[in-house]
This record gives structure tokens, C-alpha cells and sequence, in this order.
């Protein structure tokens, strides 16, 4: 069949799709006769949205982006919903885009600078897992962890070839919808709802610490500070693309209002969220945001230490609340190395020496294997043989993500992971200054991003509940922009 015809028969009206639609419509009433109401309405949703997805996988991957962080939360609370119901729309999305090439006969692999960065952190992870010490737990852990770093692979190269700029409004307004609702969501958990886990009270027991559908505060927090980065730097470039393209006007306010609409409720769950990795994470990503702003670097820098200097001259001076205050300075105890074998365990320790007691593990396991590690994936359930006698119960994760990686992947797969990250900060940083417009407020705001999560990763490991979908869509606008700021560089 020449190319010509078979895209006709694949296209939107044409005749295999008509035929496939009149199937499933058949298949679909004889099935919705068999559910409740409630499930009825969710089948008809997804199949729409699945239908929608085969005419035009930008409908999946926003259905991805905002089902994927309610994996948590469907597992927990809706065990009649399947929790990993994205990864269906991951692998429709994925579907219809080389369905697409094979009907033109040109499937394209971009060549993006991250492309090797990638490909070589997949390979230190697989060296790792051939071997691991823990066999028995490769496909349950191992291979599961592998998958995670394929998909944000996959969904880079996916991005970085079919985003256009008319596609790229809609890609930011699915980023960003589903970082409002998770915000919308902790700021009801917080102190409208008016109850919560007893774990998570705070300021006297009147307010619960956000989580949204992560149910843990901490990696939603997380969450939550990338997309804020992210979202204030559409902002900026919104404000700055119609300030050089057009005098101001009314016109400028529904897209500029929207975008820090965005960012004020994001800014909102992340202070609710009382994660003090978040906060330091987030002050890191404004500071670096900061310098990147003005195109001069040195003003940048001139920026950025006016803003370190209001924030310690804030906290100098005792404007900020005394909780606030308080939960910050606390923070020395958690990062300090020591040997907690021994130590007297009591309520006011008991959360950072489990940390330590993590952090310990995990570089007992790097010794035991230091060039590559016990197994991509495995520190759980390899635990029991490196835990500490008073901390036997794993945390699926050794609160450090470095340490994590060391622990699981040696030295080879921590230089791999340092180098990915490497190579994505000096495109990022790259895309900053050649880019124009609002694609350069969206560079300015993936920096952001990118330095929340290294910096929040030295206490906790974020690629969790499916946000390592939200890293690769990331990850491929990157590459987008990069191929983008080339064509288009920027003026003098």
C-alpha cells in the first residue's frame, strides 16, 4: 500500500478508524449495561479520552500528566480505579505517535544533546542490576525502577519531535492545570477540610500538613516546588513576550493573570506543605532563577544576592513566623553526618536519626559494592541485610537520593546520573540565553525545576507516584527549546 492511501485509512474520518470506532461503540454499550452508574460515566471518560488520544496524542499526554500523580491516592482511597491508570495513556500516547510515522513511513528519533546522557544512566542502571545482589528482587524492584527511566527516555524524544510552537500552549496548560489542582487539593487539606492524619497536624493541631493525592507532604511538596518554578517562568515570559511585541493592553492580563494564578496557589500548597526540603529546594531554584533573568549574568548575580540577602535579613530580623522560623532552623539536625549506632532514641530524635540511620545503610551498601552497587532499584529489599539494629524496617528509599543512587548503582551509576544532570543544567542554562519571548520565560523556569530537584534530592528521592512521567515531558521541552532557540536565536 503506498504511503498516500494508508494515511487516508488511518486518518481521523477515514475508513480503518470509522470501522474500529463502530466496533468499540458496540463493544462499549454491551459492556456499559454491566456497570453501576459511577463506573459507567469513568468507562465512557476514558474511552473518550483514549479516542481522543488516537486523533491527537497531546490529549493523552495531558491525560497522563494529571492521572499520573493520583497513583498514590486511587491505590489508597479508589482501589476500584486501576492506580497505575496512566500508564495506559502513556503507552496510547506513545502508540499514536509512531502510528503516525509508520503511516508517512518516517518514524523520527531526534538527536538531542540528552540523548546520550540518558542512554548512558540507563546502561550504569542495567550494569548494576546484572550484578545485583538481590536476583530475586529484580523484576519486582530492579527492572520496575528501569522501566521508570525508559519511559523518561521515550517521552523526551517523544516531546522533543512532535511539540510545535502552536502545541506549546497546550503542553503548559496541562503542566500547569494539573500543578493548580494539586495545589487546590493541599490547600483544602490544610485548613478548609477541617480534619487529617494526626501525623500531619501542625501549629497546634488546628492545620494539616498539604499532601494532595501523593499522601506523603514531602515528595507532593516536591511536586509542587518544580511546577511553581516552572510556572513563574511562563509568567515571565508571557509578561515580557506582549511587553516587546505590543504596548500593554488589556490583552495581557488573561494570560499573565493565569499564569500567576498558577504559581500564587502553587506558592500557597508549597508553604502549606511545611517541607523544609521543598522550601530549600524552592530558595535555591529562585536564587538560580534569579541569575538567569537579566541576559548581563552579572546582573543576575547582582539579583540573586539581593534576594539571599532579604531572605537572611527576614530572618534576621524576626519577620518571619516564628513556626516558619523554627522549622527552618531546625533543619541543621538533618544534615549532619554521624554514627547513630548507640544513640538514645526519644520522640523529639526519633525522625532524624531514622534519616541518618538511612543515610548510614545506604553507604554501607556502596562499600559492599562500590563501583556498581547492590542492584538498580533494590534498597528496599536488600535493607534488612545493611540496617542498623535499632532500624530494621525499611523506608523503601534512603532519604537522599545521591546516597540512594550510590548505594544501588555504585560509582559508575552515580557519575552517570551527575553527568545527565550536568548536561540538562548547561542546556538549560544554554537555552536561557539564546532563546526569545516566552520560550525563554519556560527555559528560565525548567532551570528553576531543575535546581528544586537536586537540591531537594540531598533529602528525599522525588521520582515517585509517576512524576518521573512529569521530568521526561520536561526533559523533552528542553530539547525543544533548544532545537527551537537555534533556529531562532536570539537578538544582540
Amino acid at each position: 500500500m503506498s504511503p498516500l492511501p494508508l494515511r487516508r485509512a488511518l486518518g481521523w474520518n477515514g475508513p480503518l478508524i470509522t470501522a474500529a470506532g463502530l466496533a468499540l461503540a458496540g463493544f462499549a454499550g454491551l459492556l456499559l449495561t454491566q456497570l453501576t452508574p459511577l463506573d459507567g460515566l469513568l468507562f465512557v471518560g476514558l474511552v473518550v479520552l483514549g479516542g481522543a488520544t488516537v486523533i491527537e496524542p497531546m490529549v493523552g499526554l495531558g491525560a497522563l500528566l494529571f492521572l499520573g500523580p493520583l497513583r498514590a491516592y486511587l491505590q489508597a482511597e479508589v482501589p476500584q480505579v486501576p492506580a497505575q491508570i496512566a500508564q495506559l495513556f502513556f503507552a496510547l500516547t506513545l502508540a499514536s505517535w509512531l502510528a503516525r510515522g509508520a503511516a508517512r513511513r518516517e518514524v523520527r528519533i531526534p538527536v538531542t544533546p540528552l540523548l546520550l546522557p540518558l542512554v548512558a544512566f540507563i546502561t550504569a542502571a542495567l550494569l548494576s542490576l546484572a550484578g545485583g545482589v538481590a536476583p530475586d528482587a529484580l523484576a519486582a524492584y530492579g527492572v520496575l525502577e528501569l522501566i521508570k527511566w525508559v519511559q523518561v527516555l521515550l517521552l523526551c524524544l517523544f516531546v522533543c519531535d512532535y511539540l510545535t510552537r502552536r502545541r506549546l500552549p497546550w503542553l503548559l496548560g496541562a503542566l500547569l492545570l494539573t500543578g493548580l489542582f494539586q495545589a487546590a487539593v493541599g490547600i483544602y487539606q490544610f485548613g478548609l477540610r477541617g480534619d487529617g492524619p494526626d501525623h500531619f497536624a501542625i501549629l497546634g493541631g488546628g492545620y494539616y500538613r498539604a499532601y494532595g493525592t501523593f499522601e506523603q507532604p514531602n515528595p507532593y511538596a516536591g511536586y509542587v516546588g518544580v511546577t511553581l518554578a516552572l510556572a513563574l517562568g511562563v509568567a515571565w515570559g508571557v509578561f515580557r513576550h506582549k511587553l516587546e511585541k505590543v504596548p500593554w493592553s488589556p490583552r495581557l492580563l488573561a494570560p499573565l493573570s493565569s499564569a500567576l494564578l498558577v504559581a500564587l496557589a502553587m506558592g500557597a500548597a508549597l508553604g502549606m506543605s511545611w517541607s523544609r526540603g521543598a522550601w530549600l529546594g524552592f530558595a535555591a531554584a529562585a536564587a538560580v532563577m534569579a541569575v538567569a533573568l537579566p541576559r548581563k549574568t552579572e546582573w543576575g548575580l547582582l539579583l540573586a544576592v539581593v534576594l539571599v540577602v532579604g531572605g537572611v535579613g527576614l530572618y534576621a530580623t524576626g519577620l518571619l513566623p516564628a513556626s516558619v522560623a523554627a522549622r527552618l532552623t531546625s533543619f541543621v539536625q538533618d544534615v549532619r553526618f554521624e554514627d547513630v549506632r548507640g544513640v538514645g532514641i526519644n520522640d523529639a530524635n526519633y525522625a532524624v536519626l531514622e534519616r541518618l540511620a538511612h543515610w548510614q545503610a545506604a553507604l554501607e551498601m556502596w562499600r559492599h559494592n562500590f563501583w556498581a552497587g547492590i542492584g538498580f532499584g533494590c534498597y528496599e529489599p536488600v535493607y534488612w541485610s545493611f540496617a542498623l539494629i535499632n532500624w530494621p524496617i525499611a523506608l523503601g528509599h534512603a532519604h537522599n537520593y545521591y546516597l540512594n543512587l550510590a548505594a544501588e548503582t555504585g560509582l559508575i551509576g552515580l557519575l552517570a546520573y551527575l553527568l545527565l544532570w550536568g548536561a540538562v543544567f548547561w542546556q538549560t542554562w544554554r537555552v536561557t540565553r539564546q532563546a526569545e519571548g516566552i520560550e525563554r520565560g519556560v527555559a528560565i523556569g525548567l532551570l528553576g525545576a531543575w535546581t528544586h530537584l537536586t537540591v531537594h534530592h540531598l533529602l528525599d528521592n522525588l521520582y515517585v507516584n509517576n512524576v518521573h512521567l512529569h521530568v521526561g515531558v520536561m526533559l523533552g521541552l528542553l530539547a525543544w527549546l533548544d532545537h527551537s532557540s537555534e533556529s531562532t536565536p536570539a537578538s544582540a
